[in-house]
């Protein structure tokens, strides 16, 4: 098994729905772009209220995604 060296990116997925759809469009979008994606931490979690109730989540997750040799 080789070394392998690991790089971080911070990104707000959003969602209308759920937090776990807002994690799931964060990651789709990052890997349409970046290659070798390995893991995600929820470093932040928020959403906006209206009326009363919560009409939008908002979620900051780190990926993490291997570099290329």
């Amino acid at each position: 098994m080789s070394d392998r060296v690991y790089k971080k990116l911070e990104i707000v997925g959003t969602s209308p729905n759920s937090i776990e759809e807002a994690v799931a469009n964060a990651i789709s979008q990052a890997s349409k772009t970046v290659r070798e994606l390995r893991w995600f931490e929820v470093i932040e979690t928020r959403g906006d209220i209206v009326d009363g109730k919560v009409s939008h989540w908002q979620v900051t997750v780190k990926i993490g995604f291997a570099l290329e040799s």
